[in-house]
């Protein structure tokens, strides 16, 4: 029972000495260029140790987006428990949001899109990050359309995903390193249409 205990303390420390390696190759070079064996060779891991933990890059880079996500997760709860906004308002300000981490965590974001099996899209949209933020939209377009703030006749489980689309992180990185926008003016394109177009018309 000892060996275990020791064997599980161990798992956690390699583990911590993993992901302070990567945080820290990533800050000084980006993740793009740094190598999983860079990592495994910087925290002082063999390769296998490495690839037990994380079976490839991004793996390691959702490990490192955790607590990000997390401290997003409980910003959000914690605005939209309080009750003091619109449904409408708080869609605006959760996709605002959802912007600000897109713009802090693009390169951990791309690398794990890029780690999915045969780069499909579908693969993104299936774990749990994705469909926390489709539970969120989801229950914003129902509680604005039962308050009056948009038309009676949406279609929450289409929207909800079309709603989300402009802020794919492959788009957002398009937009910012390619056409060079700036991201308070993407946001507010997005906002525009989206909360221009679901608002009830008189």
């Amino acid at each position: 029972m000892a060996y275990k205990t020791s064997e599980r303390s161990d798992a956690a420390t390699n583990r911590r000495r993993i992901l302070s390696a990567a945080r820290r190759l990533f800050d000084e070079r980006g993740v793009g260029v740094v190598s999983m064996h860079e990592v495994g060779r910087s925290a002082g891991v063999g390769q296998g140790t490495l690839y037990r933990r994380f079976r490839n890059k991004g793996e390691l880079c959702a490990a490192l987006l955790e607590g990000r996500v997390e401290e997003f997760e409980g910003e959000a709860r914690g605005r939209i428990e309080g009750g003091e906004e619109s449904a409408l308002e708080l869609l605006g300000w959760f996709l605002e949001r959802l912007a600000d981490f897109n713009e802090e965590n693009g390169p951990l974001l791309e690398a794990i899109r890029d780690s999915r099996v045969g780069g499909r899209e579908v693969e993104m949209r299936r774990n749990p990050f994705y469909g926390w933020l489709r539970r969120t939209v989801a229950g914003l377009l129902r509680k604005a359309e039962a308050e009056g703030e948009t038309r009676r006749d949406l279609d929450v489980e289409v929207l909800t995903d079309i709603v989300l689309a402009p802020l794919d992180i492959d788009l957002w990185i398009y937009q910012r390193e390619e056409q060079g926008l700036p991201p308070r003016r993407i946001v507010a394109a997005i906002l525009d249409l989206v909360l221009k177009g679901l608002k009830a018309t008189d």
